[in-house]
């Protein structure tokens, strides 16, 4: 791969002009192509079979481009190329830099988190069943992905009444003297307390294996004829309980309402545009079972194509998952072999895309785009509420515009303790989730309880990296608004640390609770200006309501995760070397880790899992202190 790096100074022209100049350094490798404007701001991203003739086409004036095109050629001031050994590997560099740099005329996928999983630990005898998200570092068998959380849980409340497997950790496992409630309403066959039989335990998660990798119908047989056998044999508990676990499969299945015969490992992906916005829904098909659709809003130009769209959007989504063996998709895209290539080298097996237009694949995606043209619609009618509400908020705030960022902080803590600042952020979207922001209080200087200084901590953090890392502002990640939970001398405590930042230019609103501290009386204080209220039923005051409360939610969540850490914490979280599962081993050797501190050399050896040197080192941790 090389990089030829070449940029324009301020004097050089832009457009066809400027990129014209570049035709003769260029040959007709494959490559990565990048356009930047005056300021060297990325403005796209593109890949070509031929690099020098997919330049030349931009240098032409009269090459019939769209107007969204045009634009981006007029503000082109400079560019800059990486060749590849071949187009395939030019695509996957093309995606990866269009999530990297975010481009203004690139169509861009702006939800991209990963997504649960089931798992089926392998690391104890009697292995545990849970919800997993993230690399599947765990030893066991993952099944999966499911579309959200939501799923997940569903599917296991379900297989736990099915085959009752426990969903406990080891420590609480190892822990037990008795039954727990799970095994009271018939969720768990009771593993910790010797209820059940390795044996049996290991034929149940055999049979939750097989279910989940789509041999439903086998299970359901065996476990009819088991309780036939059962009833014949005037065993009527076991029948009945044979019984629940056939219903609990039979309503695993109908809520997971599609479940094609025809399609054992799929997305299905399905696109709908209106009005210059575009929505995919995504449904994963799993060992025959529908696993959970997503819908996702990519950011699109006004006379971008539904082909553009499309494979942007499978470029980048898979990027950083691992593809199933088919995508069906709604709509064709230009480059499919080209991409089947791609996602084949990735996934290293073969990946096909389909355009379905007749039988079961062609009613999936017939369903998937009904999905995302009604998701489409009510995202609309919601953004049009959003922005009725943000016009109103910039008429109540005396705003220049209506925001566009608004950034909304609290604290959380108790008696100083366990401390938190929480920063959250709303838009034209609504909630923008992936941009909020937690910090741990660090000031050791500073006065149990005090939130002004905790304020303080907060915004002097994140605008010294704002400043750092966005110093011109041209990221999208500097705020329009900041609402400060409290009153005049919140405000003028923040206002003073934005003018220490050199910032005197973002409006600040505080909202404090007003009289009695309720709802509806909410006073709001602005620099050099009285306090005022908005009226009772005023669909702005219920809108910052809902910002500050959502802020709360999120400090109070943060504070008490935080908690729950520090009470689980124990001097082996600083040993060197003793991650969570030599600490259970430790913990479950000798009961306290002040038993561990006292132990010799040679009981600490004889842990499962502790190696020579490793108790060499937690016995020095302990004895070693001076």
């Amino acid at each position: 791969m090389t990089d030829q790096s070449q940029h324009s100074d301020t004097a050089t022209p832009t457009g066809h002009v400027r990129i014209q100049a570049y035709l003769k350094t260029l040959d007709t490798s494959p490559g990565v192509y990048r356009m930047l404007d005056s300021e060297s701001r990325v403005l796209y991203v593109g890949k070509a079979r031929n690099l020098k003739a997919r330049v030349s086409s931009y240098s032409r004036p009269s090459a019939g481009h769209s107007g969204r095109i045009d634009r981006m050629i007029r503000e082109t001031a400079s560019m800059m190329f990486l060749t590849t050994r071949t187009e395939t590997e030019a695509l996957l560099l093309e995606q990866n830099l269009i999530k990297q740099l975010k481009p203004k005329y690139n169509v861009l996928l702006r939800d991209d988190k990963s997504f649960p999983n089931i798992l089926v630990a392998r690391d104890h005898a009697f292995p545990q069943i849970k919800k997993h998200r993230g690399a599947k570092k765990e030893k066991g068998a993952y099944f999966g992905p499911f579309a959200n959380a939501g799923a997940v849980n569903r599917t296991l409340n379900q297989l736990q009444k099915a085959f009752l497997l426990r969903n406990c950790t080891d420590a609480t496992f190892d822990g037990r003297t008795r039954p727990c409630l799970l095994y009271q309403i018939k969720r768990c066959s009771g593993p910790c307390v010797g209820l059940i039989s390795e044996a049996d335990y290991a034929a149940s998660v055999r049979d939750a294996e097989q279910f989940l990798s789509g041999r439903s119908t086998r299970v359901q047989e065996e476990l009819a004829e088991q309780m036939t056998a059962a009833s014949d044999a005037m065993e009527f508990e076991r029948a009945a309980a044979l019984r629940d676990r056939i219903r609990a499969l039979t309503q695993v299945q109908s809520t997971q309402g599609i479940n094609p015969r025809g399609v054992a490992e799929a997305d299905v992906i399905a696109l709908h545009m209106d009005g210059g916005q575009a929505c995919v829904q995504v449904f994963f098909i799993r060992a025959n079972q529908n696993w959970g659709n997503k819908d996702f809003y990519p950011r699109i130009g006004a006379d971008v194509s539904a082909a553009e769209v499309m494979e942007a959007f499978v470029g980048q989504f898979y990027d950083n998952k691992e593809p199933p063996r088919q995508l069906i998709l709604s709509d064709a895209i230009e480059n499919a072999d080209l991409m089947c290539e791609a996602l084949t080298e990735k996934a290293g097996r073969k990946v096909e895309i389909l355009v379905p237009q007749r039988g079961e694949k062609a009613e999936l995606t017939a369903g998937a785009l009904r999905n995302a043209r009604e998701s489409l619609a009510r995202r609309m009618s919601e953004s049009a509420t959003q922005g009725k509400l943000l016009r109103g908020l910039a008429e109540a705030f005396d705003l220049d515009a209506p925001p566009q960022r608004i950034e909304v902080y609290d604290n959380s803590h108790i008696q100083g303790t366990n401390a938190v600042g929480a920063m959250i952020v709303a838009g034209p979207d609504g909630f923008m989730k992936n941009s909020y922001r937690k910090f741990n209080i660090r000031g050791d200087d500073l006065t149990p309880g005090d939130d002004f200084g905790m304020m303080k901590e907060v915004l002097n953090r994140r605008f010294a990296r704002l400043l750092k890392e966005d110093p011109t502002r041209q990221k999208g990640q500097w705020p329009d608004l900041l609402l400060i939970d409290g009153g005049a001398g919140q405000v003028s405590a923040v206002a003073e640390i934005m003018r220490d930042h050199g910032i005197e230019d973002i409006p600040m609103v505080g909202v404090a609770k007003g009289v009695d501290r309720d709802h509806g009386k909410e006073e709001f204080h602005r620099v050099g200006a009285r306090p005022f209220a908005l009226r009772h039923n005023d669909p702005v005051l219920y809108f910052v309501q809902r910002l500050r409360d959502e802020a709360h939610r999120f400090a109070i969540g943060t504070h008490r995760a935080k908690r729950a850490k520090a009470v689980g914490a124990t001097p082996l979280d600083e040993v060197p070397g003793v991650g969570a599962t030599r600490k259970r081993a430790l913990l479950a050797h000798f009961g306290s880790a002040k038993a561990v501190s006292r132990a010799n050399l040679n009981d600490l050896k004889a842990v499962d899992g502790i190696s020579g040197h490793l108790a060499e080192t937690i016995y020095d941790f302990f004895h070693d202190k001076g």
